[in-house]
């Protein structure tokens, strides 16, 4: 009976809290029920089936190259990185297809220059970033940077949020090739907007001439005309939160040119920080309202907007609803930015373009795998990796299950390679050099190039794994389709992946402490439509590590503990 009174207490609270904040929520011009969504935190509420995929001319293909964090972390200068694009190419890496040499955090000066531009750090690269990447290209390379979707990187360096355009213009003017852009520090954007009383569009200079009003909006959604909490007498345009409707307008100008737009609005006290959208003919301009402190109820805050000469239309919204919502527009805005730059300064400079592949790199919270095609040419999918076999397994049992994403300038990345690196035996780096070609990944190093070739056996191995050829045609197989894992049988993975040739990659990936032994008919391949497997009386077996070739219609082997099989097969 205690129990039920105190749950039946505990219940009533929380209805009344709810209730008074669902009143609140009215009263303020907020749709209470819309602001719920956000409680489906990496579910993306935004619709983009009918947005264009991500298209920059990069490669089609995964990336193949190096990156400085895992060896050597923080602890990077120009000579390092140069030393290392060096190794890269004596050692035949780069004739390999490696050719990207990615510099990860801490290349950059703790603060920008004059003109509010990201540096190089002043004392590790004294030559600056554009010299260095001139330097990696003259090898027959190319160079990457990195940055952050926060207000700092995850080592607490400059990071380029609320900085896309500029810093995507400097990485352009230096020749970068690739930037991955991670999520430490990152600012989700507020799904909450306050009641706009009004919007005056004027010349820079001048008097508004034109004035929108909420009466005279098309409202889409549950967007509608609302009075102001605190000052009953005024109207507004409300319930624009968390993606609940919208308010549109089409205005006549007789010139094309700047003009300043003057967003009135509603200020409740205490407030955090909010946000709108100004959608100009398509055209998105992000409006951030400061948290409220102030003790007047109205408020205005400007932006410079671009208007075409005749018509043009205007919409106010919010699509923020939840943290996925947040990263999607917010991974958008930079690589748009960054494709943008590379266009523009090749046009200004009257060179030949230079794209630079994007890299999301927020670590799989928000699904990128739903919408990264629409945003950069790659996504992380997970976690950082590490020199573990327990951590690339997981990464992989995680990885695999995402084949449907993969395709041409768009993949899936499970994060670097660690081959060689750690307490890896022989067959667990042949294992994960083997599972990221079958699934499409990019093959980025994360050796200290520099030490690893050092004429050890051990050494020597690493090399023949990392320049397998017939397995690195199987990652930059033309169809860019990632591996399906067809069957799991006692402890061993059978995946598989269609190739443009017509051929097919299988894989038996043992994931047992024990040695396996696998007797596997190929024929059941034609039930899995994805492989479009080709029927023939017989085939041509082709094992891709000790590349012997036999004909049959069966695999007869034994897998090795945490080892793999893998073979291609062609129609004969």
């Amino acid at each position: 009976m205690i129990f039920l009174i105190v749950f039946l207490a505990i219940a009533a609270i929380a209805l009344v809290a709810f209730l008074t904040w669902f009143l609140s929520a009215v009263a303020e011009g907020k749709c209470p029920m819309c602001a719920l969504k956000k409680l489906s935190f990496s579910k993306l509420t935004i619709d983009v089936k009918d947005t264009e995929n991500y298209n920059n001319s990069a490669s089609d293909l995964p990336i193949m190259g190096w990156s400085s964090w895992n060896t050597l972390r923080n602890h990077i200068s120009e000579d390092s990185i140069y030393e290392t694009a060096k190794a890269l190419t004596d050692s035949g890496l780069a004739a390999a297809g490696y050719k990207y040499v990615n510099i990860d955090d801490c290349w950059q000066s703790s603060f920008r220059d004059e003109e509010g531009k990201l540096q190089g750090d002043l004392e590790a690269f004294p030559s600056g970033m554009e010299a260095l990447c001139k330097k990696i290209n003259a090898l027959g390379l190319k160079m990457g940077i990195y940055s952050s979707n926060g207000t700092l990187t995850c080592e607490d360096m400059p990071a380029s949020l609320g900085n896309e355009e500029l810093d995507a213009k400097t990485f352009a003017s230096w020749g970068v090739e690739f930037v991955k852009y991670d999520y430490c520090h990152n600012e989700v954007i507020n799904g909450s907007t306050p009641v706009i009383e009004y919007v005056d569009i004027s010349k820079r200079g001048e008097r508004a001439e034109i004035r929108l009003r909420p009466e005279h909006a098309k409202y889409a959604g549950r967007a509608k005309t609302v009075k102001c909490s605190d000052l009953p007498s005024k109207q507004g345009i409300g319930f624009l939160n968390h993606g609940a409707g919208s308010a549109s307008y089409v205005i006549d100008v007789p010139t094309g040119g700047e003009y300043i737009f003057t967003i009135h609005y509603h200020k409740n006290y205490l407030h955090s920080k909010q946000y709108l959208q100004v959608i100009v003919n398509g055209e998105v301009n992000e409006v951030f309202f400061p948290k409220g402190k102030a003790f007047t109820h109205d408020a205005k805050t400007q932006l410079s907007v671009y208007l075409k000469g005749g018509d043009n239309l205007i919409k106010l919204c919010n699509p923020v609803a939840t943290r996925a919502d947040s990263a999607y527009i917010q991974y958008k805005k930079m690589g748009d930015a960054l494709k943008d730059a590379s266009k523009a300064w090749a046009v200004y400079n009257n060179t030949e373009e230079k794209p630079i592949t994007y890299s999301i790199c927020e670590w799989g919270f928000n699904k990128p795998w739903l919408w990264g095609r629409k945003a950069g040419n790659m996504w992380r999918t997970t976690m950082d990796i590490t020199p573990n076999w327990s951590r690339i397994k997981t990464i992989y049992n995680r990885n695999i299950k995402l084949f449907k994403y993969a395709g041409p300038g768009h993949v899936n990345d499970p994060d670097m390679l660690e081959v060689g690196n750690g307490k890896l035996s022989l067959e667990e780096n042949k294992s994960h050099f083997t599972l990221w070609c079958m699934m499409a990944a990019p093959l980025v190093l994360g050796n200290d190039l520099r030490k690893l070739f050092d004429g050890s056996k051990k050494s020597g191995a690493i090399h023949k794994i990392l320049t397998n050829k017939s397995l690195i045609l199987i990652d930059q197989d033309p169809l860019v389709k990632s591996a399906k894992l067809i069957k799991r049988k006692h402890g061993v993975d059978i995946i598989a992946r269609p190739l443009a040739n017509g051929d097919t990659a299988i894989c038996f990936f043992n994931k047992s402490g024990k040695r396996k032994p696998i007797d596997f008919e190929l024929y059941s391949l034609r039930e899995e439509k994805y492989l479009n497997f080709v029927k023939s009386a017989n085939y041509e077996i082709h094992d891709l590590w000790s590349d012997e070739r036999e004909l049959g219609d069966t695999i007869k082997a034994n897998v090795e503990k945490h080892g793999v099989k893998v073979y291609r097969i062609s129609a004969n």
